[in-house]
């Protein structure tokens, strides 16, 4: 009789760890051309990003060289390599701190999110109580042109009564946004 085999004995006792024993098996190649992928997005962003806000990224002199270049560029199958070039040069930096900056500008980050349901919430405070509302902007926002604010809270006031589109309620929005973005 042939002597039988304990299945016990067949599990290979480096699969015993909970992720089936993989804990030190480089990434997969798909897996791979997915973060490459990923990264050459976040190159595609940051070509995209405006001149003033790139500037103010940190990165490497290279990867700012090559996205300057990859904007100068514009027959399409340069801009194609130039890209898988920027995706390459990406491999070597943190993108966190890239994606952070794109994310914000995009307005994808809960902060960025939370900072304009801010702005939008004192706005309507300004519409509905142009006095608080416009104390809350003096203290928060000394040198405010008040004077301003006024009058483009009475001309969405207007607006909203003729049932016209809300020029002057996103005038307000812009307004505060940039003093926000002023005073940091």
């Amino acid at each position: 009789m042939e002597a039988q085999t304990d299945p016990d004995e067949l599990i290979d006792p480096s699969a015993d760890s909970e992720d089936g024993g993989q804990d030190n098996a480089p990434p997969s190649k798909s897996q791979r051309k997915r973060d490459m992928t990923a990264l050459q997005g976040l190159g595609q962003a940051l070509v995209e990003l405006p001149a003033d806000r790139l500037a103010k990224l940190e990165m490497p002199d290279s990867l700012r060289q090559a996205i300057a270049d990859a904007r100068r560029f514009t027959k399409h199958e340069a801009r194609r390599r130039q890209m898988q070039y920027i995706g390459k040069l990406m491999r070597s930096v943190d993108p966190a701190p890239l994606q952070a900056a794109v994310d914000a500008l995009r307005g994808v980050s809960a902060a960025e999110s939370a900072r304009l349901h801010r702005l939008e919430r004192l706005r309507a405070r300004l519409l509905d109580d142009e006095r608080g509302g416009l104390e809350e902007i003096a203290a928060s926002h000394p040198g405010a042109d008040l004077q301003r604010l006024r009058t483009l809270r009475r001309n969405a006031l207007k607006e909203l009564e003729q049932g016209k589109p809300p020029r002057a309620q996103r005038e307000i929005f812009r307004v505060l946004r940039e003093m926000a973005a002023e005073h940091g």
